[in-house]
């Protein structure tokens, strides 16, 4: 199988799999007590789709601390991600790697918007530092600026970044 033919393979897989993670198990298939019943589930349609090497998903339903609401989930196939290019999320990840970076991440999920709301947080440095803070987040695409200079985590990166937080306290 050439290249091309893999790719497009792969592609209708991934197709397949992210199709089949927007549908949630109807309740009767699922058990009270089944701790396992989301990797059932992945595992079910990794099945369907013949995908040897597994694959990964990751899934949220939020209310933060401000009431607002998010709903997501992302699943790639195991080749997919050991084949990409891991250099290309550094940024990403150092942008999460300063302890101020991530207070104002939880601030502003908490409801906090505005510079000036967390230039007034204590133990977050100068205003100066803090507007560094904001665009190395927003940079790396963890931040964006709304209407009247307000930050606002993406609804796309809510639940990753709860998912990131998460994984890196097991």
């Amino acid at each position: 199988m050439d290249l091309e033919q893999r790719v497009s393979e792969l592609e209708r897989r991934l197709a397949v799999l992210e199709q089949a993670a927007d549908r949630p198990a109807p309740p009767s298939e699922r058990q009270p007590d089944d701790a396992w019943w989301a990797l059932q589930g992945l595992k079910s349609q990794l099945a369907e789709l013949g995908a040897d090497n597994g694959g990964v998903l990751f899934t949220g339903a939020v209310r933060t601390p401000a009431g607002e609401r998010y709903e997501w989930q992302y699943g790639l196939l195991t080749d997919t991600v050991l084949e990409g290019d891991w250099a290309d999320t550094a940024d990403s990840f150092a942008a999460l790697g300063q302890p101020v970076r991530l207070r104002l991440l939880r601030e502003i999920l908490g409801g906090r918007r505005t510079a000036a709301e967390l230039t007034e947080l204590d133990g977050t440095g100068t205003t100066g530092q803090i507007y560094h803070h904001l665009r190395q987040l927003t940079a790396a695409g963890w931040l964006h600026t709304a209407a009247r200079g307000r930050y606002e985590v993406p609804a796309e990166r809510v639940v990753p970044l709860l998912v990131m937080l998460t994984a890196a306290g097991r």
